[in-house]
């Protein structure tokens, strides 16, 4: 079993693209590997529970482990997120290199 790190950076309102990730994060995941999808910047507003991201939520129930970046988050004004969506700090991606997971 391999660890992966994706990160998006993308609004999935503005780029049809970010729904690629998230297929490839499910994949990932029903191959038997552990994956950590990490929202940044622009990224993170599919997280709030206002948004209108089924693929965002489906994906969180289906063992992809996503996390937010604190500092978008503070930027940006959000304050609550969806179910399945936690609160990390950038220094999450050092940590997931350091540990030898394959990072897209």
């Amino acid at each position: 079993m391999a660890g992966y790190l994706l990160i998006e950076t993308r609004d999935p309102f503005e780029s049809n693209d970010v729904g690629y990730y998230y297929e490839l994060a499910r994949g990932l995941v029903e191959a038997g590997n552990g994956v950590t999808l990490f929202l940044v910047q622009n990224a993170v507003f599919a997280a709030r529970p206002s948004a209108q991201a089924p693929k965002l939520r489906a994906l969180a129930g289906s063992g992809v482990k996503i996390l937010a970046d604190d500092f978008a988050l503070k930027e940006r004004g959000i304050t609550k997120l969806v179910d399945g969506v936690e609160v990390a700090p950038i220094e999450t991606v050092v940590d997931h290199l350091e540990a030898g997971h394959k990072t897209l």
